[in-house]
């Protein structure tokens, strides 16, 4: 009896043992290598699994969890991060820095994963430094500065090559950190500062160069509106100044009208003309300094002959007529001269008048 107790303790203690061995939970998103008496068997996937005790056993896989490594059964099927610390790189121009990268992958095959490469954390590790030092060695520092997007392709798909056969798809590659050396860092400084201040100096020209331009176009167009509203002007003083002229013209031709009209209305005669004569002339002549001459000066001298004449006919002896001219019409000044001399006649008849002996003559 009691050594039938003792096989049955041993049969539940084989069977419960069996049952928690046997029988495995796979979480979403992760598998687990089964090997069969210690050769590859098949990739449980998610869920329940059933695993023959003493016969089936999980494969673990070594993977690194920040900066340590552990083993675990299940292998994660997730995009994955590793980060690394800065590595010492030379750049083509032969300057000294340190960069920092991560590095993002997926297992796509656990299977080649776990039995192509003995510890896929430290091959990712170390081809990822590795290659980051060709890449960087041949771009310059200006290139490494500025074309962080062309070294993270270019190591990328140098990485994306070498992990194939691991059964790993490397998907991004970043640039954490390029640390130049202090002694580089003050000259980027300074390249900085110097190619500010020919920015703000360069648009400071351009300011400048706008504002003159600007302000050449303001004093050419101003002094062309000046110029078109000067011409304007001589244009509108020239047009009031015809119009004035034509204006003044016109009313000298229209008193010049009436007066020729009064004139013939009222038959002025020669007495009345020759006065008027000698009142416009009297009006011209005042002033300083003014000298007229008629312009029918010859028919002031008749006059003036005609004035000797009348003082002399009583002493001198008649003359020989003259030659008649051609009759023409009397001008102002003949009838004036005319009405002098017949005053200075009529003066001459009268009593107690005293005759004033005129010059001797040339003849």
């Amino acid at each position: 009896m009691m050594g039938l107790t003792i096989v049955l303790l041993f049969l539940a203690a084989a069977v419960v043992f069996a049952m928690v061995t046997g029988v495995r939970i796979v979480p979403q998103a992760k598998v687990m290598v089964v090997e069969r008496l210690g050769k590859f068997h098949r990739v449980a996937s998610s869920g329940l699994n059933i695993l023959i005790p003493f016969m089936d056993s999980p494969r673990a896989m070594e993977m690194r969890a920040g900066n340590r490594f552990t083993r675990n059964t299940l292998v994660d099927l997730r995009e994955q991060v590793m980060g690394f610390e800065t590595v010492q790189v030379i750049t083509h121009d032969n300057v000294n820095m340190e960069v920092g990268s991560v590095i993002y992958y997926q297992i796509v095959d656990p299977g080649r994963a776990l039995y192509q490469v003995e510890n896929l954390a430290l091959a990712i590790e170390q081809l990822t430094m590795t290659n980051l030092r060709n890449v960087m060695g041949g771009l310059t520092l200006d290139q490494t500065l500025t074309s962080r997007e062309t070294v993270n392709t270019k190591l990328r798909m140098v990485l994306d090559e070498a992990t194939e056969k691991w059964g790993v798809k490397v998907t991004r590659v970043e640039l954490r950190e390029i640390e130049p050396p202090q002694a580089i860092k003050s000259a980027m400084a300074k390249q900085m500062t110097a190619e500010r201040e020919r920015r703000a100096e360069v648009t400071k020209a351009e300011g400048d160069k706008a504002a003159a331009i600007l302000q050449a176009e303001g004093e050419k167009i101003s002094r062309i509106l000046r110029a078109e509203a000067e011409r304007d002007a001589e244009i509108a003083r020239a047009e009031g100044h015809k119009r004035a002229v034509m204006l003044e013209a016109e009313g000298k031709a229209e008193a010049t009208r009436l007066t020729f009209e009064a004139i013939h209305t009222g038959r002025a005669t020669p007495e009345v003309l020759a006065l008027r004569y000698l009142e416009t002339l009297q009006e011209l002549g005042k002033g300083d300094n003014k000298m007229f001459v008629p312009y029918e000066a010859t028919a002031a001298l008749g006059s003036i002959a005609t004035l000797k004449e009348v003082f002399a006919k009583d002493d001198a002896p008649a003359a020989a007529p003259q030659p008649q001219l051609p009759a023409r019409a009397p001008s102002a000044a003949a009838l004036s001269a005319q009405a002098l001399a017949r005053n200075a006649a009529a003066s001459a008849t009268l009593p107690a008048t005293r005759r004033v002996q005129p010059p001797p003559s040339d003849e």
